[in-house]
């Protein structure tokens, strides 16, 4: 097993694509939106207008994100972990669209017990060009580490304000959460698969350290934004422990000049999700 480290700094497509109303509406049952936000999750109420969530985008660049993975190298996708993820919305998500996504390797990290890979995803507008929204994805792979390339650096820990949280949002997560989840295409079988996921050091299937996101990206829509998609611009967090499905997940929301920052706990009131940030769109 081995990664492909000619492939740091390199871009990959454009990879074109498109997305319809059914794939935002799936999105954002997946993440739990239901008939308190029709606005989300229909398309045919009367009065409403199909909105997309704005963290869709972490779905919304398309197949393009597996076949990333698959050039990056072989390795036991067992041992692969989701460690930080970022998206910046830089225009309101159209219900359709056809759209392409550039992909660049941003760096190849040694972290000796493993690998940490950085991918940076711009998709624009395939007719006009403009860009809709940037993500970048960062994981660990466990044991492909010892190959002598440069450390990278670690995300900072993010100084939560000294007082209560101005906001405390909690939402249950189901037992098949992650069996909807992954319709959005991320079929890993340890979000599934009993056995596979005790290959992984797991008890039981996890739920997709995105979907988590997508909980998070809902409280603070709900809360930063009063539910206007178009103030939302800028959410990034580390993934620091795993989820189950149907655990409770609560956002803890301090507000910011510019934003707010996060965090995101479980039922045991264990961090699942830390060093949040949240910026509106044009801050």
């Amino acid at each position: 097993m081995a990664l492909n480290l000619d492939l740091e700094g390199v871009s990959l497509g454009p990879f074109p694509h498109r997305w319809e109303p059914k794939d935002a509406i799936l999105y954002a049952l997946s993440v739990g939106a239901g008939v308190s936000d029709l606005a989300y999750t229909t398309e045919n109420s009367l009065g409403v207008v199909q909105k997309v969530l704005p963290t869709f985008g972490v779905v919304g660049i398309g197949p393009i994100a597996m076949e990333v993975w698959d050039r990056i190298g072989s390795f036991d996708a067992s041992q692969l972990l989701h460690l930080e993820q970022s998206i910046e919305i830089k225009a309101d998500l159209p219900a359709v669209a056809d759209v392409e996504t550039i992909s660049r390797i941003e760096g190849i990290y040694d972290r000796i017990t493993g690998a940490s890979v950085e991918v940076k995803f711009t998709t624009r507008e395939a007719r006009t060009g403009s860009t809709l929204f940037e993500t970048v994805s960062t994981v660990f792979i466990r044991g492909e580490g010892g190959f002598g390339g440069p450390r990278g650096t670690r995300a900072k820990a993010i100084a939560l304000p000294d007082r209560d949280p101005d906001f405390v949002i909690t939402y249950e997560t189901q037992p098949t959460q992650a069996l909807l989840y992954r319709l959005n295409g991320d079929r890993n079988p340890l979000h599934s698969d009993p056995e596979f996921a005790r290959s992984a050091g797991f008890d039981r299937p996890i739920l997709h350290g995105l979907c988590t996101y997508g909980f998070a990206g809902r409280a603070l829509l709900g809360t930063c934004c009063d539910n206007q998609a178009e103030r939302f611009g800028v959410m990034s967090a580390r993934f620091a422990a795993p989820v189950y499905p149907g655990d409770l997940l609560t956002t803890n929301v301090w507000e910011t000049e510019e934003g707010a920052v996060f965090f995101v706990e479980n039922q045991a009131g264990v961090t699942v999700l830390d060093r949040g940030r949240f910026v509106y769109r044009g801050a």
